[in-house]
């Protein structure tokens, strides 16, 4: 969890576009001429490549006829949306965190792939690897607790000082489903990230429905805030966390699939809230997790960590190879993590642990039993992705 108050300055191809809550000029490429750029591995990009960068302020509709290259940040404006055709494949330079595409608050995206024609965002490289471009960046309007509960007050993202937050609990950022983001991620620093999916503060309107993020170097998925619910999700070999929230998260997760690689963090990292900066809203994350699968590395690691007054309910999981399986901090202060179990309102129904040695660790400063969390040990299924991940999933064992 890191600061998003974050201003940056690492270079202007980064910021050129994103200057805190204003929109700038527009700047496009003339999408009618080739853009003669070199591919990731040095070869001629073709006659028929695009490059995106820039802020749109108009619609943009991308064609499945056309090689788009995403060259720089591409910033959709508010009241623009960016439509994705089933079965393209977008590539971005790989040039770290200097590329990637935002949904800017008020904007929407619409990619909707198929089972058997996904959309594909990925490296331009010959030989792509983990963080080459910076993922997809999704801003709405629903409540985040790092602001004044029922206030309109926006914060602004870790890369890019986009726009995000507000009191629209239904805001809609548009609809994705199919969606796979490949080799993207990384870090300017300890306290500016990007992952494979970033979606600060977006609203329950918004779909988000069979996505995978693979061979990222950040986190997976992180959800600052907003009310969002996700379905049918695969993260294979993230190297920081796979799933993370915080800011007040309060969506649902229903079908999710994790695979650890040789280097990872945790499967789940669970803040109540922003502990860089405050909780301003006065209430924590709390959402429901349902139908979970987790397939660890088989190394000295912990499969959940729950911390900073995190609440929410895990059911029907299956956490396989770890030392430790649900790892809780806090204290009797402001991170009253330990206080939502005793509450009813943090622990798992129906879970079933596969060569874990510690099922539950307890830093929370309360004391409770394992049987407070802990309800219907040996009963969890997890998920069935070998059900619903074929035809436009890869990496899945």
């Amino acid at each position: 969890m890191k600061n998003k108050f974050l201003v940056l300055g690492i270079t202007a191809a980064l910021i050129f576009a994103c200057e805190k809550d204003n929109t700038p000029d527009i700047v496009i490429n003339d999408n009618s001429v080739i853009n003669n750029i070199s591919g990731g591995d040095g070869t001629d990009p073709g006659d028929n490549t695009v490059n995106l960068s820039g802020v749109y302020t108009e619609n943009l509709v991308l064609d499945s006829e056309i090689d788009y290259v995403i060259t720089g940040p591409v910033l959709m404006a508010d009241g623009t949306t960016l439509t994705i055709p089933a079965g393209i494949t977008i590539k971005a330079q790989p040039v770290g965190v200097n590329a990637y595409i935002a949904i800017q608050q008020g904007a929407q995206i619409n990619a909707l792939g198929t089972a058997s024609n996904p959309i594909i965002m990925t490296s331009n490289a010959g030989s792509p690897s983990s963080g080459d471009w910076g993922g997809l960046v999704i801003c709405g309007k629903a409540p985040i607790n790092s602001t004044a509960d029922g206030s309109e007050d926006t914060a602004t993202s870790e890369v890019g000082g986009l726009s995000y937050g507000g009191n629209t609990p239904t805001d809609n950022s548009g609809n994705i489903q199919y969606l796979r983001i490949e080799y993207a991620g990384g870090a300017i620093d300890g306290n500016a990230e990007l992952n494979g999916l970033s979606l600060y503060a977006v609203g329950n309107g918004t779909t988000i429905d069979y996505v995978e993020i693979y061979e990222g170097s950040d986190d997976g998925i992180e959800f600052f805030g907003g009310t969002v619910n996700a379905s049918h999700i695969v993260i294979v070999n993230a190297e920081d966390d796979s799933i993370d929230w915080t800011e007040g998260y309060t969506g649902t997760l229903t079908d999710v699939y994790v695979q650890h690689g040789v280097s990872h963090d945790k499967a789940f990292e669970c803040d109540g809230y922003n502990t860089d900066f405050s909780n301003e809203g006065g209430y924590f994350s709390a959402p429901n997790v349902f139908n979970v699968t987790v397939v660890g590395a088989n190394d000295a690691s912990e499969a959940i960590r729950l911390r900073a007054g995190t609440q929410g309910i895990f059911t029907n999981i299956v956490l396989n190879d770890f030392d430790e399986g649900f790892d809780l901090d806090g204290d009797t202060g402001s991170n009253p993590t330990g206080q939502g179990v005793l509450d009813g309102n943090l622990g798992v129904v129906d879970v079933t642990f596969n060569n874990v040695t510690t099922k539950l660790k307890n830093d929370t400063g309360y004391t409770f039993t394992e049987a407070d969390f802990i309800s219907g040990d040996g009963n969890g299924t997890g998920t069935d992705v070998s059900a619903w991940g074929t035809g436009w999933t890869v990496g899945v064992n």
